[in-house]
Parts: C-alpha cells; sequence; structure tokens
C-alpha cells in the first residue's frame, strides 16, 4: 500500500493547487480524480470552456456589428460551430495537459478513480474497470467540487432541457434559448448564443438578475444585454419545464400571479450549483455535512475529523475556482506548519459578459444595512479616450470609501477588461489604500484602468473627465 503526507481528493483548481503548494513544502503527495482528465468542473465543463466560446462568440458579434464603423467591410460571414466547438475542446485539452506536467514535475502521485475513505486514514479508489487500490494519508484535503443545481419539479434530459455542461457541447446553435436563472453562468451562456444568432430569453425569480451583487451593477448590465437583444423577465416564478419532442415548454408566473408561457428548443437550467460529496464515505468517518451538503470546518478549513480538510465548493463561500485556489494553498500551508490566512472579503467576482462586470469588496447595499458612513465615486467609461477608440463605451466604476477615513470599501466595475482591472483595487484595498492613494498614483493614458482612478478621483469630487 502506498503511503502519503497528504492526499488530495479532487483535482480542480482547489484540489491540483493544494496539490502542488503540498509538494512545494516538501510533503510526499498524491491526488485522485475520478475522470480521465485533470481540471475539475472548471477546466472541463465550466471556466475555461465556457470562456473559450465567449470569445469566439464576440469575434463573431464583433465582425457582424462593429467591422464596418472601423472601415473593415466583410461580407459572407458565417459560423462554423462544430468548428468553433472543436477549438473549443482543443484549448481545454492543452490546459489539461497544462495540469499532468504540473503534477509530473512535482513529483505528485496521480490515481485516476472514486475516491472513499475507509477510515480517516485509508482511501479507497474504485477504477472505471471495476478495481480497487487503496492508499494511506496522514492528512487528507477534499475538494470535490459541485455540481449544478436543479429545481424539484423540473427533470434535466441533457437532450433539450440542459444544464451549463450540455450548452458547452451542443451540436446546434439554438432558435431560442430560454435560460432558468439570471445569474452568471445563465448570462455567459446566453451571451454566447445570442450572438451566434439566438433568440434568448432570461427568467429569474428575483425582481433583479445577479442578486447579491451591487444594484448599480445589476441594472446597467440588464440594461446593455437588454441592447443586445436579450429578454429578460424578472419576478417571474418558474413552475414546470417539459420537453415535447423539439420544444421545450416552460410556464412560469410573473409579479401579479398571471400564467406566463415560453417555448423554446432548448432550456438552460442555470439555478445555481451544489457541493459534490456523494460516494465519499464521509458518513463512515463521521464527518459533519451542514443541510446544503457543505462540509463543516473551522477557520482552518479543518473538519470535525482533525487530519481531514475541505476546499473550494464544497464548503461555505462563494464557489469560484480563485477562492478554491486559495483555500488549497492556506491549508497546505497550514498542513506544513506555517500560518497563512484568507481575507474572503477581496475575493473578487467576475462576469464574463461584455462589457464585463467585476467587484470586490462590500455593495452599496451591505455599507447601508451594516450603518457605515460612506463617500461614492462614479465614473463613466464613455468618457474615456481608450474606451471611444475601441467602442466600448458601454459601463462605469463605482468607489465606495469610508467617509472619515478615505479606505476603499468596495469596487463595482462595469465596462470593457473589468474582469483583468479588478485586480488593481484587490491589491488596493489587500493595503488597506483610500481612493486618494489610487487618485494620486500615475495610470498610463490612454488605457481602461483610467477609470478606476477617475472614480476614485470622484469620491472627493475631483474627476478631471466627467
Amino acid at each position: 500500500m502506498n503511503t502519503y503526507d497528504v492526499a488530495v481528493i479532487g483535482s480542480g483548481p482547489g484540489g491540483y493547487v493544494a496539490a502542488i503548494r503540498c509538494a512545494q513544502l516538501g510533503l510526499k503527495t498524491a491526488i485522485i480524480e475520478k475522470y480521465n482528465t485533470l481540471g475539475g468542473t472548471c477546466l472541463n465543463v465550466g471556466c475555461i470552456p465556457s470562456k473559450a466560446l465567449l470569445d469566439s462568440s464576440h469575434h463573431f458579434y464583433d465582425a457582424t456589428k462593429n467591422f464596418a464603423t472601423h472601415g473593415i467591410e466583410v461580407s459572407g460571414l458565417e459560423v462554423n460551430f462544430k468548428q468553433m466547438i472543436a477549438r473549443k475542446n482543443e484549448v481545454v485539452s492543452q490546459t489539461s495537459g497544462g495540469i499532468n506536467y504540473l503534477m509530473d514535475k512535482n513529483k505528485i502521485d496521480v490515481f485516476n478513480g472514486f475516491g472513499s475513505f475507509i477510515d480517516a486514514t485509508h482511501i479507497t479508489i474504485t477504477k472505471t474497470d471495476g478495481t480497487t487500490e487503496q492508499i494511506e494519508a496522514s492528512k487528507t484535503i477534499i475538494a470535490t467540487g459541485s455540481k449544478p443545481s436543479t429545481l424539484p419539479f423540473i427533470e434535466i434530459d441533457k437532450k433539450r432541457i440542459i444544464t451549463s455542461t450540455e450548452a458547452l457541447s451542443l451540436t446546434e446553435i439554438p432558435k431560442h434559448l430560454i435560460v432558468i436563472g439570471g445569474g452568471v453562468i445563465g448570462l455567459e451562456l446566453g451571451s454566447v448564443y445570442k450572438r451566434l444568432g439566438a433568440e434568448v430569453s432570461v427568467i429569474e425569480y428575483m425582481p433583479t438578475i445577479t442578486p447579491g451583487m451591487d444594484s448599480m451593477l445589476s441594472k446597467e448590465l440588464q440594461k446593455v444585454l437588454k441592447k443586445q437583444g436579450i429578454k429578460f423577465y424578472t419576478s417571474h416564478k418558474v413552475t414546470s419545464a417539459v420537453n415535447k419532442g423539439n420544444e421545450v415548454i416552460v410556464t412560469a408566473e410573473d409579479k401579479k400571479g398571471n400564467l406566463v408561457e415560453f417555448k423554446g428548443d432548448y432550456t438552460l437550467i442555470s439555478v445555481g450549483r451544489k457541493p459534490f460529496t456523494e460516494g465519499l464515505g464521509l458518513e463512515t468517518i463521521g464527518i459533519k455535512v451542514t443541510e446544503r451538503g457543505q462540509i463543516e470546518t473551522n477557520d482552518h478549513l479543518q473538519t470535525n475529523v482533525s487530519n481531514i480538510y475541505a476546499i473550494g465548493d464544497v464548503v461555505k463561500g462563494a464557489m469560484l475556482a480563485h477562492k478554491a485556489e486559495e483555500e488549497g494553498t492556506m491549508v497546505a500551508e497550514i498542513i506544513a506548519g506555517q500560518k497563512p490566512h484568507i481575507n474572503y472579503n477581496l475575493i473578487p467576482g467576475v462576469i464574463y459578459t461584455w462589457p464585463e462586470v467585476a467587484c470586490v469588496g462590500k455593495t452599496e447595499e451591505q455599507l447601508k444595512e451594516e450603518g457605515v458612513n460612506y463617500k461614492t465615486g462614479i465614473f463613466a467609461m464613455r468618457a474615456l479616450g481608450r474606451a471611444r477608440a475601441s467602442m466600448d463605451i458601454d459601463g462605469q466604476i463605482k468607489v465606495l470609501a469610508d467617509a472619515k477615513t478615505d479606505e476603499i470599501l468596495g469596487v463595482h466595475m462595469i465596462g470593457a477588461r473589468a474582469a483583468d482591472m479588478i485586480a488593481e483595487a484587490v491589491i488596493a484595498m489587500e493595503f488597506r489604500a483610500s481612493s486618494e492613494d489610487i487618485a494620486r498614483s500615475s495610470h498610463a493614458h490612454p488605457t481602461y484602468t483610467e477609470a478606476f482612478k477617475e472614480a476614485c478621483l470622484a469620491v472627493n469630487d475631483r474627476a478631471i473627465h466627467s
């Protein structure tokens, strides 16, 4: 039987990063993955393939809508959807291969099979051919991620009523895609297919899309996506979704209680995700799980079984790849005797629509609820020379700062490259910067990041270009 200092169950961003960090710290490490490819949901059927399709569809949209204004005349453009999916698959394959290389480089043993606990220090690995193997590990990190949630009265058939996994590998562009759930996943995949010519209808139970984000972002994003042609039905409670062969009929109640019917050839269920822990044998070793299926942990991400830790989507908090990565690093360092920490308030959130949406820190609604006195600075992207040059004038940046100390408490962006720009805000807030610190830092001209500086200037009514 092979013996290890640490075994990691799950090879997504949390798991493989945890394994690498353990190996860097001199710990003999194994990683267990039930699928044949490493990388978990994010790499195989989540973050990476969705971004590949978002980029491809964005190129097509630009070519059809904006090239002529740039003086580029094109005709006869058409989508080779088969090739688009093939390119996406190649991106996934290359990235997964990169994880294999990193495992080899760091001398991490990879086991392909389903891992489950025999006891607190022994794990059985069931391979696809039914054979089993056992390993022993002094410490184990559970990083098994999550799977798509559904509504109890909807049966996902993976043909017409689909999850994000199937939406990434369709064989045709939908004529009418009905999206149930106006959150991150639904809006990103809805954007992909709208750009490629589908009619897209988003049905959301809450009064606004992207619930939980700052209301400015929700309103601005809905306005922009509506302008792009996506239809929104907020405050609608879905009551059924039925596959009728080549058509799906979705019924919902609007805010007045009236029954509304939608007909489309595909329906995407994007109502969130839930922790995946089935088959791990948690009950065998007495690991506690919450009513929501999350593994209970302390501040060190340690379960009630002291040598077993859990990270990422299986524990509380935002289900984000980069949050899982930070947790994987932290647990590895704790096991090695170090004292790392994570500031969960500074884990950024991103939506990869176009314009992109990004945020970090407190929302304005949270500050009001907490009774914090704050100042606000807002700057519109259309006032930037760089945004006008690229024809990306939609969006704005909002900075929230403490009324007395001027410390930045929250940053909320919608605009071109917001996903990249939010990093500056995260760094600033990690060092507890004031809005004036950013306002007095030189930003190259012309760039999109000037909007962040201008929003910080606006906190004290000093914006130059608005």
